[in-house]
């Protein structure tokens, strides 16, 4: 098993559209994948688990890997946080 601490700067923390970025690249690996957060840990395959931690921004989270893939899955999740970080933000002007 492998573990990883990571930090979410996007301004809207871990919200549905980068949630749903990590839940579809965990998909793709045949590994056991978790993300841990505030003491609860979640399945990162399950968009619903994510949503339900409410990662806020730059608060710290542990992902832990384990199986077959784990090097390339923790590889992939170390890019779509990155990816994640450098997301636009738009805020309205109402």
């Amino acid at each position: 098993m492998i573990r990883e601490e990571f930090v979410i700067t996007y301004p809207h923390g871990l919200h549905a559209r980068p949630a749903t970025m990590l839940v579809g690249k965990a998909a793709q690996f045949d590994s056991v994948i978790e993300l841990e957060f505030n003491k609860r840990t979640v399945n990162l395959k399950s968009i619903m688990g994510v949503l339900s931690l409410g990662v806020p921004e730059n608060s710290p989270f542990i992902v832990k890997i384990e199986g077959i893939d784990e090097q390339s899955a923790m590889a992939a999740i170390r890019v779509v946080v990155t990816e994640i970080n450098q997301l636009p933000t738009f805020y309205s002007a109402h």
